[in-house]
């Protein structure tokens, strides 16, 4: 899920109200409410609503829920951004301008001239830079990255990348940063799922790199879904990414998808809907259905969480799968938890005139 965006100038009173808001939204059993702690509160990740309900939750729980809501780690961290910024505080900067530690600063700039000599000098004098991370707060993601994780250029700091950006990113590995699994599986992310690189021709040598130096395949498969990065799947694929239940799902393998659906996890077919239902796989939507599947669950954590199934389907101008949808009783008045858009909302948003016509010929508001 996105997380929203600070005004230009944060009022900190105003976040209290809006976690006031939040205790008493959950109240009513509001399962839009539930998801939005679902999402950012790391107590709650995968539980069910009613457990959210349930569960004793403070202000404190609120307010940690809005702070993560607006990308930072806590209520403290959101506090001090507004009481004291600093250099990393402002958001309007591209994220090396926003670097504290000035050799670190001056390694990302060393990449960003694809300048592989004085990096590995660089990397020498001062080794412990590959096992550092920088923190940004106030994003979507990219918040406490490697040095590793700036070859994707993901999120788009100068919109280009050096033409030997796989012999930079090399140089970073073998400077001790292949040690760190986490970091290799997070930049595999950004890579699968940013646009630089596949502009720049250098997507599928960075994945088959990365993958080389003991990134998982599989941990990128549903980020480059997402981004609808296909030739970045048929990389990962090729470098031993299992064929699995959301894959099929995603490309459309009705047969495959029925050959693995009664073997397949809760989670994996929760998945799974979401992505048949973005890419406009009808039959796959049907045989989920099929098997139980709630059309008006909202989407899973990481896969479009702020929205429905029948959101994706209308922004994506998919008529069968949102008729299909809508037949199958998904609501037509759930609101996605970003923007508060119903289904037609998307559908006209996105310029879909028809299928916008067709919910609201349904009831729609």
């Amino acid at each position: 899920m996105p997380v929203q965006a600070l005004p230009p100038n944060p009022d900190l009173n105003h976040l209290k109200s809006q976690a006031k808001d939040l205790l008493r939204a959950r109240a009513s059993r509001d399962p839009q409410v539930a998801q939005r702690i679902r999402e950012f509160h790391p107590r709650f990740h995968a539980v069910p609503d009613a457990s959210i309900f349930d569960a004793r939750f403070r202000l404190s729980d609120a307010q940690l829920t809005i702070a993560r809501e607006r990308g930072f780690a806590s209520w403290m961290r959101l506090k001090r951004h507004i009481e004291k910024p600093t250099l990393a505080d402002q958001l309007d900067l591209p994220h090396h301008e926003r670097i504290e530690n000035l050799a670190f600063r001056h390694a990302v700039d060393l990449l960003d001239q694809g300048d592989v000599l004085n990096l590995h000098a660089h990397l020498n004098t001062h080794p412990h830079l590959v096992r550092e991370h920088v923190m940004f707060e106030g994003g979507n993601y990219f918040r406490n990255p490697t040095l590793l994780a700036f070859v994707a250029e993901n999120p788009v700091r100068r919109a280009t990348l050096p033409p030997n950006i796989v012999e930079v990113a090399k140089v970073i590995l073998e400077a001790g940063a292949k040690e760190d699994h986490s970091a290799l599986n997070e930049t595999l992310g950004l890579v699968c799922s940013g646009c630089v690189p596949r502009q720049c021709r250098v997507q599928i040598p960075l994945i088959d790199l990365l993958c080389a130096y003991g990134a998982e395949p599989a941990s990128a498969i549903i980020t480059a879904l997402l981004h609808q990065e296909l030739e970045a799947v048929d990389a990962l694929r090729g470098n031993g990414a299992p064929f699995d239940v959301v894959l099929a799902a995603a490309l459309g393998r009705a047969e495959e998808v029925q050959r693995l659906l009664l073997a397949s996890t809760s989670e994996k077919r929760h998945c799974a809907l979401a992505l048949a239902s973005q890419y406009g796989q009808a039959e796959i939507v049907s045989l989920l259905l099929d098997a139980g599947e709630d059309p008006n669950r909202y989407n899973p954590i990481g896969i479009h969480a702020h929205s429905t199934p029948l959101h994706q389907a209308a922004a994506g101008g998919h008529d069968q799968v949102v008729r299909l949808l809508v037949e199958r009783g998904a609501r037509l008045d759930m609101k996605d938890t970003l923007w508060q858009g119903t289904p037609a909302d998307w559908a006209r948003h996105e310029g879909k005139k028809d299928i916008e016509e067709y919910l609201q010929a349904r009831g729609a508001s």
